[in-house]
């Protein structure tokens, strides 16, 4: 570390928690960062903007499927098609249909989750993307 950098941890170290909240919102001011608990001060691209982060929101990859509700006479129906994606048991995935709304598959690819959703809602279930 250079000196000028070891002054200013030296000097850190010296701030009462008072002080050292003030001075991450002068930082975050400053700078135009967020501190956030778990990771640290994240640094902003001068002159970034929200075009990236639509971008990727288009661009989701990973899908999970929630089963929200189902007809009660078609309950079998859907309960044979949530064993048939999960691979549970019978009374695990009666559990599962029965504590809808409830996540049947995490993580899911596009035609994953859009597969299963159809195979879901043709059974008698009503599904949802996330």
């Amino acid at each position: 570390m250079s000196s000028k950098t070891d002054e200013i941890l030296e000097s850190l170290k010296s701030l009462s928690l008072l002080e050292a909240s003030e001075l991450v919102k002068q930082i975050e001011e400053a700078f135009g960062v967020s501190a956030a608990a778990s990771a640290g001060v994240v640094m902003a691209a001068p002159g970034a903007t929200g075009g990236d982060s639509e971008g990727a929101a288009e661009e989701k990859t990973e899908f999970d499927v929630v089963l929200e509700s189902f007809e009660p006479s078609a309950k079998i129906k859907v309960l044979k098609e949530v064993r048939n994606a999960t691979g549970l048991g019978l009374g695990d995935a009666k559990a599962m249909v029965e504590a809808a709304p409830k996540t049947i598959k995490e993580g899911a690819s596009k035609e994953d989750a859009e597969a299963l959703k159809k195979s879901i809602e043709d059974a008698g279930g009503k599904v949802t993307l996330k």
